[in-house]
């Protein structure tokens, strides 16, 4: 009797297996989705995990959360195609569209990036030109719109400042909120989103022009039918209120389709920072 009821155990464990290990195959694989790192990886992680599971649930893809410790950092990982989808900044997309081969797909809808200058709120400065000859912070050298764009306005009307780059704009915010710089570039979004404590501190002192925003691409060889299924889930977010709840958290009214043209206006500044990329 116990040999025949560890038989049947046996037979019963291995049908278990039988059924499980096929459906375990049918998992899609994950896909891993890089976000550019303006704030810190807790931040990110908090901001965009949810809105990554709900797209997951509505695409059927696995989208899983990355990041990189700094822009510098993202920057060597998204050139060398380790992100099957990425979040990146318009002049990002324009260098890295055309090696690895990005391809956009969605972007901010109804929303115009701008970059900003930020100071303490008690502070006496007033105007740009009062920041000649101080050393500003900046997220990083290729950061579009919080340092690429402040830091050619001050060149062009001759303000020169000594650029300080402190990997995130959540490091810009606290550095001038401390006193450490005078000022520092970052962008409306990443402003807002900035914990109060933080951001009460500060004040706009000046704001670029607007730009099209952040691009959502894919790589390459992520098959069509996945990018398809997950621009569709994107685009209806906004008529969901749950995803309309998400995209809140993000300081983002709504998400469209994109094409690769969007960014020719970026392209027209005729921008070479390819030296201040990383591995360039």
């Amino acid at each position: 009797m116990n040999r025949m009821a560890v038989m049947l155990c046996s037979l019963l464990v291995l049908s278990v297996l039988a059924i499980a290990v096929p459906a375990a195959a049918e998992e899609p694989p994950a896909l891993e989705f890089g976000i550019v790192p303006q704030q810190s990886a807790t931040r990110l992680a908090r901001l965009w995990v949810p809105v990554l599971e709900y797209l997951g649930e509505r695409s059927g893809l696995r989208l899983r959360f990355k990041t990189a410790p700094n822009i510098p950092k993202f920057e060597e990982r998204v050139a060398a195609g380790e992100y099957h989808f990425a979040y990146m900044n318009p002049y990002h997309y324009t260098v890295f569209h055309e090696k690895p081969g990005y391809v956009a797909f969605a972007y901010a809808a109804d929303k115009r990036l701008k970059g900003i200058v930020v100071v303490r709120k008690d502070s006496g400065i007033r105007s740009l030109e009062e920041l000649k000859g101080a050393t500003m912070a900046f997220p990083a050298p290729a950061a579009f719109a919080a340092s690429v764009l402040p830091r050619a306005h001050l060149r062009n009307v001759g303000i020169d400042v000594t650029p300080k780059y402190v990997s995130s704009h959540d490091s810009v915010y606290r550095s001038v909120a401390k006193g450490l710089y005078p000022a520092g570039g970052g962008v409306v979004r990443t402003f807002s989103n900035m914990e109060p404590a933080i951001r009460d501190q500060l004040r706009v002192l000046w704001t670029t022009d607007g730009f099209t925003p952040h691009a959502f691409a894919a790589r390459p060889d992520v098959p069509v039918g996945a990018v398809d299924r997950l621009q569709r889930a994107m685009v209806a977010m906004r008529g969901d209120e749950a995803g309309r709840k998400l995209l809140a958290s993000l300081k983002i009214d709504g998400l469209q389709a994109a094409h690769d043209s969007a960014w020719d206006d970026v392209r027209a500044l005729g921008l070479d920072l390819l030296d201040e990329l990383v591995g360039k």
